[in-house]
């Protein structure tokens, strides 16, 4: 901003800044917070910190002004749609996470959704713009009934094989977009099941990024994921070696985080010792999310069951179904009473 007063991104990525370090703060800057459903019209949230919020707030108003001005200046330009989309896209992004407003996001999604299109219109081999388009075409696509007619209606377009194709295009176009799309997919292919394209966009990024940490917590997350366990925790275990090492802003909750899923990756191989000295760390950890320890508990349940003590492997998945639920995560619950179940039928 000191050399260029009037530069529409890096205004928007000061706002950016102040998002992601709210993210962080809250503990919510992995893949695991977006794998459920996309349902609900408002998501309860913890209040994000005020300056950090007025920091964004004032940010992405300013890029939005810039935007408007090169988009009145230039009314046929494609990059000057393409900066409108972009900051637009930020702000709606920010509404539906940080505020949790899925609906309240609505607006700013549209414009972004319109921008994006009229890149494309102007400039069809411009397939960073599809990186805004495909995302919402998929996301419109994994709305219940209701949302997806009011998606229809406001102008939005559905289709999640044509999305997922768009953000693919976007993620393989040299653009300042590249590695944003490249992250989308690493989420939208963890969320489809495709763990080994998820496994191929973290490894490209590992590549570009080596020293970003929480690259190796996700590809740990997505071996896991894909029943490659040996491979999950031989990332954990190479990113826990990175956390030790690093002097930098932690996570809310990272620590418990790394050795819940490390524990689980051991769980799986067997290493029952091993798995349950990670888990007990992110139980005993004082900023663990309650998701997090819930499934650790998950975890300790079946140790507990391989070692024929289905009384302990009985209280601990019901204590992960109650962290579970406490804490928004319907998927780890689910799965803890699967566990119960189990354990009901074997003892019977």
């Amino acid at each position: 901003m000191k050399a260029d007063a009037n530069d529409a991104s890096a205004e928007r990525g000061l706002a950016t800044i102040a998002w992601l370090l709210i993210s962080f703060r809250r503990g919510t800057a992995t893949v695991d917070e977006y794998l459920g459903g996309i349902t609900k019209q408002n998501v309860a949230l913890r209040e994000a910190p005020a300056d950090l919020a007025s920091r964004f707030n004032t940010h992405i108003a300013r890029a939005t002004m810039l935007a408007e001005a090169m988009l009145r200046a230039k009314p046929r330009d494609a990059e000057a749609h393409y900066q409108m989309a972009v900051t637009v896209g930020l702000q709606a992004s920010y509404i539906a996470t940080v505020e949790g407003r899925i609906i309240g996001a609505f607006r700013a999604a549209r414009r972004a959704y319109d921008e994006s299109e009229m890149v494309l219109e102007l400039d069809p081999a411009r397939k960073d713009a599809g990186l805004i388009t495909g995302v919402y075409r998929y996301v419109v696509s994994q709305m219940s009934l209701p949302l997806r007619m009011m998606a229809y209606v406001a102008g939005f377009g559905g289709g999640k094989e044509r999305g997922l194709q768009m953000i693919e295009d976007a993620a393989a176009y040299r653009s300042e977009s590249q590695a944003d799309a490249r992250f989308a997919l690493v989420l939208l292919d963890n969320r489809e099941g495709r763990y080994g394209e998820a496994m191929r966009q973290l490894a490209e990024l590992q590549r570009v990024y080596p020293r970003n940490r929480l690259l190796w917590l996700e590809s740990g997350g997505t071996a896991l994921r894909g029943g490659r366990a040996a491979d999950a925790e031989s990332q954990l275990s190479a990113g826990l070696r990175m956390l030790a090492a690093d002097k930098r802003q932690r996570m809310f909750g990272e620590e418990a985080l790394w050795y819940g899923k490390r524990g689980a990756a051991r769980v799986t191989l067997r290493r029952l010792d091993d798995a349950e000295m990670d888990l007990r760390r992110t139980i005993a950890a004082a900023d663990a999310r309650m998701w997090v320890k819930g499934r650790a508990y998950t975890e300790l349940g079946k140790i507990a069951d391989l070692r024929r003590d289905r009384a302990a492997a009985r209280a601990n998945f019901q204590r992960a179904v109650t962290l579970c639920e406490s804490d928004n995560d319907p998927l780890g619950a689910d799965a803890a009473r699967q566990w119960i179940e189990t354990a009901y039928s074997l003892q019977r």
